[in-house]
């Protein structure tokens, strides 16, 4: 599976995986002490949904076109608040025009304490986010493999925070990358929290990369899992999941209220269904 990110921003899975994001930053923030968000595959930071790319697809009409026309209401709302707060920030005349990626939208969630370190790989990403962050201490941009970076950029000297390795599955190999960049990661920096994003298309790919996970002995794996559609009969991407290390403790009950609200608005096809496992306990 590709999935090179400019086609595909602002999709379902997004809002999804950034919802989440935004409410592990929101998390860490709830002490004084300054914290450090990395990102591993960074991309390029924004995006502009009226690009060809963008249009080609036309996947963010289902993800954030939705949700900002019919924005839940009561406790989801609030919950969601910082996300699209997020989101609005790049759309100041209200129609979504352009969306932030996963870097972008930590960043604007950040205090002035706290810092950001945005990786990629692809040379011409990395030169479009440098100019995005150009001139901003709290956010260091690397041309590095992500992978390597759980290796060398781990712990960062904040001793809090957030890994997000959110791969674009362009080769094979991808689901084994994560859980042996999570077991490498987590013999560094055992106390970070880590967020590892995954395609849900090919069903026994997640269903062995979720047993292997189970098999590393990692404690405290939560895994969330947002369907869209039953399985396809030709291969497409039917919903996507995130898994996450150290979760605090706060995420699960967030998720119980976002995820049935998100879900009544992304979902197209049923049976079509939103999971909460826990992979592994304490």
């Amino acid at each position: 599976m590709n999935y090179r990110h400019a086609y595909h921003a602002g999709n379902f899975a997004d809002v999804v995986k950034h919802v989440v994001l935004s409410r592990l930053v929101e998390y860490l923030k709830q002490k004084g002490k300054a914290f450090r968000v990395i990102d591993t595959h960074a991309g390029i930071g924004r995006y502009d949904l009226s690009s060809s790319e963008a249009q080609k697809t036309g996947e963010w009409q289902g993800g954030i076109g939705r949700l900002i026309d019919a924005e839940p209401s009561g406790a989801a709302a609030a919950l969601l608040a910082p996300y699209l707060d997020a989101v609005r920030s790049l759309n100041p005349d209200g129609a979504v025009k352009k969306y932030p990626g996963s870097p972008l939208i930590a960043r604007h969630l950040l205090r002035k304490q706290d810092r950001l370190s945005a990786i990629e790989l692809h040379p011409q990403d990395v030169a479009k986010l440098k100019a995005l962050f150009a001139s901003d201490f709290q956010t260091r941009v690397i041309e590095l493999d992500g992978w390597l970076a759980l290796g060398a950029h781990l712990p960062p000297k904040e001793k809090r925070g957030l890994v997000l390795v959110d791969p674009p599955f362009e080769e094979e190999g991808e689901f084994d990358r994560l859980v042996e960049g999570l077991q490498r990661a987590h013999k560094r920096w055992p106390g970070g929290i880590y967020a590892l994003w995954y395609p849900v298309k090919d069903r026994k790919a997640v269903a062995a990369f979720r047993k292997a996970l189970k098999e590393t002995g990692i404690p405290k794996l939560l895994d969330i899992g947002f369907e869209i559609r039953p399985p396809s009969a030709d291969p497409s991407l039917d919903g996507s999941g995130m898994v996450v290390a150290n979760p605090p403790f706060t995420l699960e009950g967030e998720l119980r209220t976002l995820l049935p609200a998100l879900h009544r608005l992304l979902a197209v096809e049923k049976p079509a269904h939103w999971t909460l496992d826990w992979l592994a306990g304490e």
